[in-house]
């Protein structure tokens, strides 16, 4: 395709075009969500253009890595990893899809010894460029990091060459999930009828640090985006450890309803039971409910004067996938 509106006229009603019969192509735009498979028959495809268009891409003989930080002391710490993974395996979008961990088993450095597939593409399921995802991870792994991407996130060794992305989290598109989000809640639980964008406040909750300022970096620039499309009545980036705090957004509301999307890759401690707690819901409620395999939240909750909706961890949404892919096929063109 030569330029947006033969795309827009391709894909206008949300039609995926023909894949060539035998053929093993990928149509993507580097910023948005129009994706399809590489292989197998399966098609999905979401319209949503930017400006920056790439050509199609052959993922057959891909091996893809999803890896997480892990932790031994938290069983579900790797579940959006898993799920991912295996959504992937299940639309047969590369050659082979892997999940590995830096703190738990499967451990990242070990997988790769295991690995035969001429290119192989680490995409690190992380929120933001942080000092493990940036720094000890890819130095670990004997990445230089340094220099242009080319050089920097390229490992060649022996006849395979390795790839590492850069974080989910970070990437432009990773705006549409957080969106997706909040429009799924208010559609979902309308309560009696789903309140106007204009008339919400959206908070994108992070965890933050004040070790590092990079941490909040990606859910404010996510913010920001946001914010610029003039969809709600206000946009804020709250924190778990980082002013403005998580706490604090009833206070800065000036809607009497309030979206709330955990900028968390998955539904742990912290999206399950420590922002309940601190949107108003009482501990001892949210422990209940945790341990009868109920939500801890429920849709819409009025606290402090607000009308309060939460949704699921931005991290097991399924077009995290679509991010996934777009950090693919940016580490192919290096």
């Amino acid at each position: 395709m030569s330029n947006q509106n033969e795309i827009a006229q391709l894909f206008a009603g949300n039609r995926a075009p023909p894949l060539q019969k035998g053929g093993e192509e990928l149509l993507r735009l580097v910023s948005g969500t129009v994706s399809g498979a590489c292989l197998g028959g399966y098609a999905s495809f979401r319209l949503n253009l930017f400006p920056e268009i790439m050509r199609p891409v052959d993922c057959s003989g891909i091996t893809v890595v999803l890896f997480g930080h892990g932790t031994t002391r938290n069983e579900d710490s790797g579940a959006a990893v898993y799920q991912q993974a295996a959504a992937l395996r299940r639309e047969q979008r590369f050659g082979q899809v892997r999940e590995a961990f830096w703190k738990q088993e499967p451990r990242l450095a070990e997988l790769l010894g295991e690995l035969r597939s001429d290119i192989v593409c680490l995409v690190p399921l992380f929120l933001s460029e942080g000092y493990f995802s940036e720094e000890v991870i890819p130095k670990e792994l004997g990445f230089s990091m340094t220099g242009p991407e080319s050089v920097s996130r390229v490992v060649v060794r022996g006849g395979q060459r390795l790839l590492y992305c850069r974080p989910v989290g970070t990437h432009t598109s990773m705006t549409e999930v957080l969106l997706a989000r909040a429009r799924e809640v208010l559609a979902q639980f309308p309560f009696p009828r789903a309140p106007k964008p204009r008339d919400v406040t959206l908070f994108i909750a992070a965890h933050g640090t004040e070790r590092s300022e990079k941490s909040r970096q990606a859910a404010e620039q996510h913010a920001e985006r946001i914010r610029g499309r003039q969809l709600y009545a206000a946009v804020h980036a709250v924190f778990l450890e980082e002013e403005p705090r998580i706490a604090s957004c009833q206070a800065l509301a000036q809607t009497k309803n309030v979206v709330m999307v955990p900028f968390f890759l998955g539904d742990g401690l912290h999206v399950r039971e420590d922002i309940p707690v601190l949107l108003g819901e009482p501990e001892r409620l949210v422990q209940q409910r945790l341990h009868s395999g109920q939500p801890t939240w429920r849709n819409p909750t009025e606290k402090k004067g607000k009308l309060v909706w939460y949704t699921p961890a931005a991290g097991t949404d399924p077009l995290l996938r679509e991010v996934i892919m777009n950090r693919v096929t940016e580490a192919l063109a290096w």
